[in-house]
């Protein structure tokens, strides 16, 4: 066991373990720790507790100090610098003709670098780009590119819910969304219906995933076939949160409406399947791209 505190860099960031280095810090305190990539100030997520060394990522690197007056100073200053530097980069891209959309500029805390995060459809080469900027700036250059998930996270916005996107208000990481989720819990397929603002899968259908994976369990799936007080028939509707099911019985004539069973009333003689097919994988495949 070892004793670390939790620190993340961005408001809705991923939290890293620091060690303590002796000092007792709360939740929201601003502190200065070492990084990979130098210097960095952080606020606190998770105070001090002790975690299993499993899953510490060894060397845990010590805290160097709660900020101090002139580190705020500092922070402030480098939020105004990215602000002048999104704009400079920005009519660099242009003057050089690049198909890129410059998203966000980060400086680290000790301004040894500065980062430009871009989309772009395909790879870009940037070189050029670089070069400039490093004169620039007369310091280390880093370009990187990111997805449109990345990019809402960084600049935020509404969803088709009406709150703010998940992934900028609590999402510290993204979850893995398929188009099999999206057929298990019963939604259209249309594009528009399940897809966010960024154009990806909407990450909300990760949240009830668990709850339609134990309900498919226990609930016969569309096309199954099943004993009912009535009788043999074939499910042709399910709805898993009510627990019933919608029967075409083999007793009935062809024309007949289905009947209305809860689920806890019939018994599976053969379950169906939820199947995805290629033409619906191939129209929606772009949905998942990361």
């Amino acid at each position: 066991m070892a004793e670390v505190i939790g620190v993340r860099f961005k408001e809705v960031g991923k939290v890293y373990y620091f060690d303590p280095n002796g000092l007792t810090l709360k939740q929201n305190d601003t502190v200065i720790v070492e990084t990979s990539r130098g210097l960095e100030c952080g606020k606190i997520a998770i105070e001090n507790k002790e975690v299993p060394d499993e899953e510490i990522v060894h060397p845990l690197k010590p805290l160097i100090r709660v900020a101090t007056k002139d580190d705020l100073r500092k922070l402030a200053e480098n939020a105004r610098k990215e602000k002048e530097a999104l704009k400079i980069c920005e009519q660099k891209v242009a003057d050089h003709g690049l198909e890129m959309k410059l998203v966000d500029v980060e400086y680290t805390f000790d301004n040894s670098k500065i980062l430009f995060y871009f989309t772009a459809d395909g790879r870009v080469d940037f070189r050029a780009l670089v070069k400039d900027l490093a004169s620039v700036f007369r310091t280390r250059i880093e370009l990187r590119q990111i997805g449109v998930r990345d990019e809402s996270k960084m600049l935020g916005g509404l969803g088709v819910c009406g709150r703010p996107f998940c992934c900028s208000s609590f999402m510290g990481e993204f979850h893995p969304v398929s188009i099999k989720m999206a057929k298990e819990q019963g939604l259209s397929l249309s594009p528009t219906k399940i897809s966010g603002t960024c154009g990806r899968l909407m990450c909300c259908l990760k949240y009830e995933q668990e709850a339609y994976t134990d309900l498919l369990k226990h609930t016969p799936k569309v096309g199954a076939i099943v004993k009912t007080p009535l009788g043999r028939g074939l499910v042709v509707e399910t709805n898993l949160l009510a627990r019933t099911l919608k029967v075409k019985m083999d007793n009935t004539p062809d024309d007949a409406a289905p009947q209305s069973f809860k689920v806890k009333e019939v018994r599976i003689v053969k379950d169906g399947y939820i199947k995805v097919n290629k033409k619906e994988i191939e129209e929606l495949k772009k949905l998942e791209d990361q």
